[in-house]
């Protein structure tokens, strides 16, 4: 079969299995099989692939049928530019979070020195961007996941980082000294009780990374609560937060004194980030 042949029968089959973007994910793992760009792909439609070619794909576009992310089988990620090391270690990063470093970058930190707090920081990306946005800036990136934190690590070390961020196991803010200008968290926010509503896809992330009690909002709460402890004068806490849930956070801010509280949209136009500030 052809490069053509292949990616069509690929697409078919990522349709019949519900596969969102299909002929997308058939000319990624092509690429990826093949180790080339996915652009070149389009220059060699009329060359015919081997079985040894072949061979690799069939088990990548097999997984894929059964709904392990793309990520996963690619085993990275791009976010904000930059490319990330991804696997079932950490929560595979979602284009809205990166809106949020957009959203933190856009002027909202005078300080070039500032220092930055990134809590729950999965495999880094976050941190890792924020680092690149700000190269003066003193980072420090938490984890409660050991597995999350190795992956932050080879990140870090991927991306000549290592030395920028200082990465911390800790239970939200329980092993933090100090103040920060920024503390900037994509906590888990899912209830418990929407297992069932999410994707194949999803549910391959740590259930450690996606859940957070009956109404989802739980850990946030804790953190809105802690983060005032470790926040400079005017400091900015900045959350990723579900669907519904800015109300309920807005007004638990309000309640612990921060101020110029900010609900933001994302690109869809869904309420997704919360900002405020504190002292």
């Amino acid at each position: 079969m052809t490069v053509l042949e292949i990616l069509q029968s690929t697409t078919a089959y990522f349709k019949k299995r519900g596969i969102e973007s299909p002929r997308l994910n058939a000319e990624h793992l092509l690429a990826h099989a093949l180790k080339r760009k996915r652009i070149e792909l389009y220059l060699e439609f009329e060359r015919f692939l081997t079985e040894e070619e072949l061979a690799p794909l069939r088990e990548l576009v097999k997984r894929r049928g059964q709904g392990e992310p793309l990520q996963h089988l690619l085993g990275t990620v791009e976010f904000c530019g930059q490319l990330f090391v991804c696997d079932k270690r950490a929560l595979v990063p979602r284009p809205e979070t990166e809106q949020l470093v957009e959203k933190i970058a856009d002027g909202r930190l005078q300080i070039a020195d500032c220092r930055i707090l990134d809590v729950g920081t999965g495999s880094g990306v976050i941190a890792l961007s924020l680092a690149t946005q700000f190269p003066e800036a003193k980072i420090t990136a938490t984890d409660s996941s050991e597995d999350a934190l190795s992956l932050a690590r080879e990140n870090a070390a991927r991306l000549g980082l290592q030395e920028r961020v200082a990465l911390i196991k800790s239970d939200l803010l329980a092993a933090i000294d100090g103040t920060f200008d920024l503390i900037v968290a994509n906590l888990p926010y899912i209830p418990a009780g929407d297992r069932e509503t999410l994707s194949r896809e999803v549910l391959h992330d740590p259930e450690a990374a996606l859940f957070a009690g009956e109404r989802g909002t739980e850990m946030i709460c804790k953190l809105i609560d802690a983060a005032r402890a470790h926040l400079s004068a005017g400091g900015l806490l900045a959350l990723e937060m579900g669907i519904g849930q800015a109300g309920e956070l807005s007004a638990l801010m309000a309640e612990k004194n921060y101020h110029d509280i900010e609900q933001i949209r994302d690109y869809s136009g869904l309420t997704r980030f919360l900002f405020g500030r504190y002292g």
